[in-house]
């Protein structure tokens, strides 16, 4: 699996030196280096194994190193990681090959004088691997370095939610998330779904508790080349984004209001709700997304789907429509969403003041297309309380004409925040097995 190796290494250091989406870079490479499904296997498995366990990773190698962390060039950082990770978290490479195989990369790599000191540092941590110390357990600087995440962000989601729900919430950031899709009941229903990708050799089941959710178990990389993602009897999204789209509760012959709707997930699932009938205006700040759009609803047969670029904190060229219905999906700090995007772990907690502000904005402004008696939907995929019941809180103080509205969840779909208003709920991963996920509901008093 020399090659797999490579491929593996081009991949982190593009990631490391533009500060790059590992999903983006993934697929690109991936249709660049068409390598055989076991191959494919190791590179992803290593790839996104590396990324998630950065920050353990530089802990070691500064355990097993002279040279201090950032004294070390990045194409060499990237090989002992690469090393450091196959030695002590892939059980099915020997350490031998996982220590040779990197060493020789070296060349490769064009570092081909860093072959002693890369072979001496992974020699060592094969030696003393199972003597790791880490820092004491019940503390962040645990948490952030046996679950390799920013301390900030550690910090931040331990004192809203306790120590225990952290933990929990950080073990559930490693290994592919669920792929879980949506069934197009205008033209099938899950049963159905299930049935006919069986039929192309793609295992899949009911998600408990969301009706219409179907979890991809088997056979995800020819998903989208099968005949029934051609036919459009499905769209990708993940089951948060489908309860946020149940509690909207569009009907039949509604006008809805995206504000935020690319690339149009919830736009999809919220016309198929209505089956196809009524109008739906769907918004984004950016065209090219907004193209995305376009090419769901063409695909999934759907055609009540206007498409309108729009800045959703100040623009004002909808005022002239009130609609019944609001989704108001805001752009977010992405704490919720560690399994998917990995790198969003590593990386040090910026200040949230000003996207807490766009929220609000985005909220208040979407607010006043609601018609009276109208539902207004806010939804992140964070678990941030600031972007979350605190923007809701000041919301409802500053907007007496709109009251809290109870969110009806499905049975199977589980509450872990004690106190939590009932007006609002966040997911978590360990729980629901869905994205970490907050939504929030509100009505236009008549």
């Amino acid at each position: 699996m020399e090659n797999a190796r490579k491929i593996c290494y081009d991949a982190l250091l593009k990631t490391l030196e533009d500060n790059s989406y590992s999903n983006i870079v993934m697929a690109s490479l991936m249709k660049k280096h068409y390598e055989e499904p076991r191959n494919r296997a190791f590179v992803c498995a290593l790839y996104y194994g590396v990324i998630e366990r950065e920050i353990t990773l530089d802990y070691i190698i500064s355990r097993f190193s002279k040279t201090k962390l950032n004294k070390i060039e990045k194409k060499v950082l990237v090989l002992l990681r690469m090393g450091v990770y196959q030695i002590i978290y892939m059980d099915k490479i020997p350490d031998s090959a996982a220590v040779n195989e990197t060493v020789g990369l070296c060349k490769k790599a064009g570092v081909y004088s860093a072959r002693g000191f890369v072979n001496g540092v992974l020699r060592n941590v094969s030696r003393a691997k199972d003597k790791i110390e880490y820092p004491s357990e019940g503390t962040d600087e645990f948490l952030s370095v046996y679950y390799s995440c920013d301390i900030g962000k550690v910090k931040l989601i331990r004192e809203a939610y306790g120590y225990e729900i952290c933990e929990s919430y950080l073990k559930s950031s490693f290994g592919a998330p669920p792929l879980t899709v949506r069934t197009n009941t205008l033209k099938c229903d899950s049963n159905e779904l299930i049935m006919l990708l069986g039929k192309e050799n793609i295992i899949s089941e009911p998600f408990l508790g969301v009706e219409n959710a179907v979890n991809i178990t088997s056979g995800a990389d020819i998903l989208f080349s099968s005949w029934a993602y051609k036919g459009g009897l499905f769209h990708v999204e993940d089951a948060a984004s489908q309860l946020c789209c149940m509690a909207l509760g569009a009907n039949e012959r509604e006008t809805v209001i995206d504000v935020c709707a690319a690339p149009g997930g919830k736009t999809a699932t919220i016309a198929e709700n209505m089956n196809n009938k009524g109008k739906i205006i769907a918004c984004d700040i950016h065209n090219h997304k907004l193209n995305l759009i376009k090419e769901t609803a063409r695909r999934l047969g759907i055609n009540i789907i206007k498409t309108t670029l729009r800045d959703a904190a100040s623009d004002d060229s909808l005022q002239g429509i009130k609609a019944d219905k609001v989704l108001c999906d805001v752009p977010c700090s992405g704490l919720g969403i560690f399994r998917r995007k990995p790198e969003l772990k590593t990386k040090p907690l910026e200040d949230l003041s000003p996207l807490c502000k766009l929220q609000y904005d985005i909220l208040c402004k979407s607010a006043e297309l609601v018609k009276k008696g109208g539902t207004l939907i806010y939804s992140t995929c964070t678990l941030n309380p600031k972007e979350n019941i605190e923007n809701t809180e000041r919301f409802l103080r500053e907007h007496p004409v709109f009251r809290p509205q109870k969110l009806n969840l499905p049975k199977d779909i589980k509450r872990i925040i004690q106190n939590e208003p009932e007006y609002a709920v966040t997911l978590f991963p360990m729980s629901n097995n869905t994205d970490g996920f907050f939504i929030s509901s509100f009505v236009k008093e008549e």
